[in-house]
């Protein structure tokens, strides 16, 4: 290896370190040495040093701070708070409504033909169970309806065998008295809630009656049974299972929290759908949790293994969520927690999300203003944390460890703010910010648009042992790096950046690791400065 005898020996013996294989790698905390040339170390250039379209310069240090971000606090949000709120006057009662006549159905009856669904379980016209009026629980029904609707088959262990409603102003409490309630698939039972809906110290499973077990996952399109709340309702799951749910038929997902479609909600006149998920476990769902236009959705301190699709899916414009201190795994098809479509002003921390079929964490199509922190991802089969078009969000003391991709993976978003992440051991780069044309893709481009421009700030943390290197851009309109560690690779060449950085990475590191100030990456018209 020769270095050029053009550049100062200060600086050689920075590049001929960060050079050396992953087990001689250098630490930036090290104090720089002073120079023994001659040369004045805080001399510099009169012109940012320029390759190609872009150059390198110093940036200040004082653009660079970020107030640290206060968390909410999840102390409020327990089992004595829900049992609080939980009214058991007045007493409800029963009715039966066609499915084809109730509105909170209409999703399921209309133009996509699912009613044959119900038709091929019920010998006449498909009706549906409804609580009115107040409060119910799984023994007050058991007490109102005929065996072969609804039934304790021993203690604390009931069967629904037909959809049920939630009216608007009712309440159902499946209790600590419930051991299980489970919804029969081949009855075509399913849970409804258009008012208050709590699930406490209980279970909530879907069941094969004729197998006598749980309606484990078979494939996509076979129907199994869901819960849903629309849009003006309250659910609240706390210290309970909720296993076996849903399929791929719209708001059948498993756990759903949704407005009601636009037909629907401008006659509906209802507000966002709002709840507590806590201290519970989600298994073997189609989603383990989904919301559509809800607002301060609290997710927290939950388990989800092993689901099918998503383990945690929020998404069209859903707001303030505090998705926090769960631990989302195995899900088997895609990611463990994303954020979708206009999931702004959110917080999504402490949380462990490993061992996913695709990525750990994602904040995807026009996400923004959410905080991401002090979450841990490792062992995904994809990226640690992916950011999909989505800007002007903070990433902020994340680990994503042993990755099979990217630590962080940044595509088409600008004003990215990434500190004191941790990213090492991963497959390809710590970090990875990149530019994709989406045209001609599947991608409805009127609901989700995007823009060909990336730009990051990255300070602090460690981008170490990361089999590609440290940090990767594409076309960036800006990248500014200040007081990051970076460690060799595991390659046994040592540290090389590339692209861009690969260009510039004598200059990066004489700014970034023998100066110790921080560094802009810009294109050299100086044009394109949204990301500082």
């Amino acid at each position: 290896m020769v270095l050029s005898r053009s550049l100062p020996l200060a600086l050689r013996r920075v590049l001929v370190l960060f050079l050396l294989p992953a087990s001689m790698a250098l630490a930036t905390a090290a104090k720089p040495k002073p120079s023994d040339d001659g040369i004045d170390d805080e001399a510099g250039l009169k012109a940012p040093p320029q390759v190609g379209k872009y150059i390198v310069r110093e940036a200040s240090l004082e653009g660079l701070a970020v107030p640290t971000p206060k968390l909410p606090d999840l102390a409020p949000f327990t089992a004595e708070a829900v049992n609080a709120k939980i009214k058991t006057k007045p007493a409800g009662h029963i009715r039966y409504e066609r499915l084809v006549e109730a509105v909170e159905l209409t999703e399921f009856t209309g133009s996509d033909g699912r009613i044959v669904e119900w038709a091929a379980r019920q010998p006449s016209n498909p009706r549906a169970i409804v609580i009115d009026g107040g409060y119910m629980t799984p023994h007050d029904l058991a007490k109102a309806l005929p065996k072969e609707h609804f039934e304790e088959t021993s203690e604390g262990v009931f069967v629904l065998r037909m959809p049920l409603i939630v009216a608007h102003g009712a309440t159902l409490h499946i209790d600590s008295k419930t051991r299980e309630f489970r919804m029969s698939e081949e009855r075509g039972a399913f849970l409804v809630n258009d008012g208050k809906l709590f699930i406490t110290q209980s279970a909530l499973l879907a069941w094969r009656e004729k197998a006598n077990g749980p309606a484990t996952f078979r494939d996509a399109a076979q129907f199994r049974p869901f819960l849903l709340s629309w849009g003006g309702t309250e659910t609240y799951i706390v210290g309970s299972k909720v296993n076996h749910l849903g399929y791929a038929k719209s708001k059948s997902y498993g756990i759903s929290i949704s407005q009601y479609s636009p037909s629907i909600a401008d006659r509906m006149k209802r507000s966002h759908p709002t709840g507590w998920l806590i201290d519970s476990e989600f298994h073997d769902n189609w989603y383990g949790f989904y919301c559509y236009e809800a607002d301060d959705v609290v997710i927290a301190r939950n388990v989800y293994r092993e689901n099918i699709l998503y383990g945690i899916d929020p998404h069209d414009r859903s707001r303030r969520l505090i998705i926090a201190e769960n631990d989302a795994y195995g899900t088997r098809k895609k990611h463990g927690i994303i954020v979708s479509r206009e999931v702004n002003d959110s917080w999504i921390f402490r949380n462990r999300s490993h061992a996913n079929a695709l990525s750990g964490i994602v904040l995807d199509r026009s996400s923004v203003n959410n905080i991401v922190a002090d979450n841990t991802t490792f062992g995904n089969e994809s990226d640690g944390i992916t950011i999909y078009e989505s800007s002007d969000n903070l990433l902020l003391n994340n680990h994503s460890v042993g990755n099979k991709r990217h630590g962080i993976r940044v595509r088409n978003s600008m004003r990215l703010r990434l500190y004191n992440n941790r990213c090492i051991g991963n497959g390809s780069n710590g970090v990875y910010g990149h530019i994709k044309d989406l045209t001609g893709t599947d991608r409805d481009l009127a609901l989700d648009p995007f823009q060909q421009n990336v730009s990051l700030v990255v300070v602090g943390g460690q981008l170490t042992h990361n089999r590609s290197g440290p940090v990767a851009i594409d076309s960036p309109l800006s990248l500014e790096l200040y007081d990051v560690n970076l460690l060799a690779p595991t390659k046994s060449v040592g540290l090389k950046m590339v692209g861009i950085l690969g260009e510039l990475q004598a200059e990066v590191l004489d700014l970034l690791v023998r100066k110790r100030v921080p560094v802009v990456i810009e294109p050299a018209t100086g044009a394109g400065r949204e990301g500082t």
